[in-house]
């Protein structure tokens, strides 16, 4: 009986099922930097060169780089190549939004999981924050005061202040997750923000949030989060109700 099934250049005309050829390219990467061969920042091999090391063909690599790249190891940078991403790891909001629409998370679950990740992270960053760190929410407050009239660009500075805030935890895991949390919150809120009623009081609260931080009072840091986080789950439950269509007008009666 003759085999028909394409056979991958370097591994001796033995077929290779593309998932586990995807799979080899995600072992090969992981071995490397177990071994201390690739830290963060490095380019990696191209893609050519890698199929050559793994003995698999270049679909199969890039099949395997997006995958790593969706967990957040490997970033593609246009024109120049994947690298292995630095700074805190980014992780895709595919799983979570598949699990929140499978079992209906709520609103309430999301600030649930924003209180404990987000607190936790100004107490941290108030004992950690570099002076990087400190101009970066700097900015990001001063955007959302100078934005203040723009709904969709003060929401921006919004997730940005709270990345950054995580940032400055100098917890990687923690910062992750924060990252991967306001990303789910961004795509949901930027359908409602318009609706915003008190954008000047947000930016004040953040920007007292900052000064705790700047001040490195822990203490302080954690209160002024879990306050605004109070406050920012009243106002947006109120943006849900006006974002619900006016019942509709009883039919006229026949005469």
């Amino acid at each position: 009986m003759t085999n028909n099934s394409p056979a991958v250049a370097g591994t001796g005309g033995a077929p290779v099922d593309d998932s586990l050829a995807a799979e080899r390219v995600v072992t090969h990467i992981e071995r490397l930097i177990q071994a201390g061969q690739l830290k963060p920042g490095d380019r990696l091999p191209p893609e050519r060169e890698l199929a050559l090391q793994i003995k698999i063909s270049r679909p199969s690599v890039r099949a395997g780089l997006r995958w790593l790249a969706a967990v957040g190891i490997v970033e593609a940078r246009h024109g120049a190549g994947s690298f292995i991403t630095s700074g805190p790891p980014k992780l895709s909001t595919g799983p979570l939004s598949l699990m929140a629409a499978l079992h209906g998370f709520t609103r309430d679950d999301m600030f649930d999981a924003r209180r404990v990740l987000e607190v936790a992270a100004a107490a941290l960053a108030a004992e950690r924050a570099t002076g990087d760190n400190l101009a970066t929410m700097s900015e990001e407050v001063a955007g959302m005061f100078a934005s203040l009239q723009e709904p969709q660009a003060f929401l921006v500075h919004d997730v940005r202040f709270h990345q950054a805030i995580a940032v400055a935890s100098h917890s990687p895991v923690l910062a992750a997750l924060v990252e991967l949390v306001s990303t789910m919150n961004y795509e949901r809120r930027r359908l409602t923000v318009e609706r915003a009623r008190d954008l000047k009081e947000s930016a004040e609260m953040h920007r007292r949030i900052y000064s705790a931080i700047r001040d490195h009072d822990g203490d302080r840091a954690r209160r002024e989060m879990s306050e605004h986080l109070d406050l920012a789950r009243m106002a947006q439950a109120s943006e849900d109700v006006n974002e619900q269509p006016p019942p509709s007008a009883a039919p006229p009666e026949n005469r």
